[in-house]
């Protein structure tokens, strides 16, 4: 997943067009006819609905987005048979709800069954406005639009159907958040109250579910603020995160990455990591259930900006040499991330030497393995082989030890130092 950026086609949004303007350009712009399956495979009632129809329309749509259609009825018969004629795969995602994927070179198609006795109905059951326009799939068909999705998104702003809906499922207070962010538009008020007011029920989704909507907020490209808001309303309590226990956020910004001078998938790697790290201790990784790397790489940017902050640093050159060490081992497939809360100049300069995979701090090793040791000195395996190779790897980190040779003999210095 990349940093998202900002739209890139022209959104179909202007007041005042002719009846069928908006239509006929949003077709064009999705053309149904590279799709990946024929219209002609799909029931009549047939509608687009959800993320790609929005995208479209503000301009963000994706060179082979995610389709999401309603069918009248049988969803997963559908897909199977659908899978079975186009050779891809089906997944069913709720038996009970009727709802399957169909994935078929590189697309992922989403068919759900209506819910409820109609369209309109359907869209009435979901979450935000901006989410609940279909565009019916057979010829000259007009959008559907119940809840008033497309003057909203011709305000920039993004309304909550209703109170009920959202707390139909809690997880849609912090998915407002995140679409809010994700596509540049402002909650509505009375949205946004009902968010603040039933902030502690986030606390009632699965954590995987909280923690894979964080992770797309981190992704936004001004996510660093719209995990503030996350903050700031309260969401994340329930989970053990808050205003007290994150860090700075408004260093963790897109043009700070640019600033640096991080490459796309550097900024990729390291923005998202640092904002999430930033928001969430390691005990709130924990009860989302995080990933073993976002609880062990998040524990360590914390402890490290923490140690950084409280002795005023403002370049790694001035922590101890066993401090130094310790945070490029601890650090080292991570230390972009690190590096956005530092000043520009003693960051650029560390980036540099990080990007070379031969510097001997930056990317520390032993200059001579256990094997080569142990036959020259007559060294068997165990604790007092650790230490040396640890000694060996900090004199070469810090420019005492240039070839083999010096390796060598501050490896015997080292043991008639210490009588093994």
């Amino acid at each position: 997943m990349h940093i998202l950026a900002r739209p890139y086609q022209d959104p179909i949004l202007a007041a005042g067009q002719a009846p069928g303007v908006v239509e006929l350009r949003l077709r064009q712009r999705l053309a149904p006819e590279l799709w990946p399956i024929s219209l002609e495979s799909l029931p009549q009632g047939t509608a687009l609905v959800g993320g790609a129809v929005r995208d479209a329309l503000l301009g963000r749509l994706s060179e082979r987005p995610d389709l999401d259609l309603v069918v009248p009825d049988q969803a997963i018969p559908l897909v199977r048979h659908l899978a079975r004629r186009y050779k891809g795969t089906c997944v069913v995602l709720d038996r009970n709800r009727d709802i399957a994927r169909l994935v078929l070179n590189g697309w992922t198609i989403d068919i759900a069954c209506c819910m409820g006795p109609d369209l309109e109905r359907d869209l009435q059951r979901r979450d935000f406005s901006a989410n609940a326009i279909a565009m019916p799939l057979q010829p000259g068909a007009a959008l559907r639009d119940p809840t008033g999705g497309l003057e909203a998104l011709r305000h920039g702003q993004l309304v909550a159907i209703s109170e009920a809906n959202l707390l139909n499922d809690p997880l849609r207070l912090l998915r407002g958040v995140r679409l809010a962010w994700e596509l540049d538009l402002e909650l509505e008020t009375t949205s946004l109250r009902w968010i603040k007011r039933h902030a502690c029920r986030l606390s009632d989704v699965a954590g995987e579910r909280v923690l894979a909507e964080l992770e797309r907020l981190a992704h936004a490209r001004d996510g660093e603020q719209g995990l503030a808001q996350v903050l700031e309303l309260q969401l994340l309590v329930g989970w053990g995160a808050d205003t007290q226990t994150a860090l700075e956020l408004n260093h963790l910004r897109a043009e700070a990455a640019q600033h640096l001078g991080l490459t796309p998938a550097e900024t990729a790697a390291a923005l998202p990591l640092a904002r999430l790290a930033a928001v969430l201790p390691p005990e709130a990784v924990k009860r989302l259930r995080g990933s073993r790397r976002l609880f062990q790489c998040g524990s360590l940017l914390r402890r490290w900006w923490i140690l950084l902050a409280q002795h005023n640093f403002v370049c790694l050159d001035q922590l101890q040499e066993t401090e130094r060490l310790q945070l490029q081992r601890e650090l080292e497939a991570d230390l972009p991330a690190l590096l956005l809360a530092l000043p520009p100049v003693s960051a650029r300069s560390a980036l540099s030497r990080w990007r070379n995979p031969r510097d001997p701090l930056f990317h520390p090793r032993p200059p001579l393995n256990g094997d080569q040791l142990c036959q020259e000195l007559g060294l068997a395996g165990g604790p007092a082989l650790g230490s040396l190779l640890g000694h060996l790897t900090r004199e070469r980190a810090f420019g005492r030890i240039r070839n083999a040779s010096d390796a060598m003999d501050c490896a015997r210095r080292w043991l008639t130092t210490r009588h093994v």
